[in-house]
Parts: C-alpha cells; structure tokens; sequence
C-alpha cells in the first residue's frame, strides 16, 4: 500500500464522523458501498445497501449524535480493503441533556476507483464488564 494504513482510517472514520454532523442521512449512506451490510448499535434489524443505512441514519441522526473514537485497530485485507474495528463512544440528545452510549465497531472499507466506501460495518452497545 502507498498510504499510511492508520491515518487512512483514522481520515475515513474522521469522514464519517463529520458525515454525522451534517444531519443528513443521504450524505452518511453516501460513505457505504451499494450492496453494503450495516447491524447498527440501536437497531435489531440487518441493513443492506445505501438505502438501508440511510433509513436506519434517517432516525439515528433524531438523536443528535456526535461520535468519538475511544481505540481501534487496523487490519489489511488488500491493496483496496482494510477492516477498522475498536471502541467509540455516541453522545446523544439534546444539548443541554446528552448522554454517553459506549459502543464497538468494525468497518470494513474498501476502495472504488479513488473512493473508499463502508462494505461491512457493525455496531453494538458495548457489554458492561462484570
């Protein structure tokens, strides 16, 4: 690879993580490929496709989310594939009430032409340590 495969993901997760902040559920299911597969941290259903993330971030977006990188790691899965998992917190509401959903993840991102699109990305609450 001719990149640094950390600060590419670190970008592509700093561009999603923006893609948040628009609002726009269009815009987020913009990063994820056609035929992605998405199981989002508050929803129990299996999403497919751009369509599906943007139904799902239709309503996520309601909760006012603004993402946070806890730790993560990178694996290389090819010249134009890489998975992307770890720990990220949500802040969600309004502001003057938000609240912190601790959560894990892994994107798998890969490279159409000159742009990197969300293949794979799952999401869940994470589990309290007993």
């Amino acid at each position: 690879m001719d990149y640094n495969q950390e600060e590419l993901a670190l970008a592509n997760f700093a561009k999603w993580t923006e893609s948040l902040l628009t609002r726009d559920p269009h815009n987020v299911a913009e990063l994820y490929a056609e035929d992605a597969t998405f199981l989002p941290t508050v929803s129990g259903e299996f999403k497919k496709g751009q369509t599906g993330a943007e139904e799902y971030f239709h309503h996520f977006l309601e909760k006012n989310p603004a993402g946070h990188l806890i730790d993560g790691e990178i694996q290389v899965l090819g010249n134009d594939c890489y998975a992307h998992s770890g720990m990220y917190d949500f802040e969600l509401g309004p502001d003057d009430n938000r609240q912190t959903v601790n959560a894990r993840f892994t994107f798998i991102w890969r490279k159409y032409g000159d742009e990197w699109k969300i293949i794979h990305h799952h999401s869940s609450v994470k589990p309290e340590v007993k």
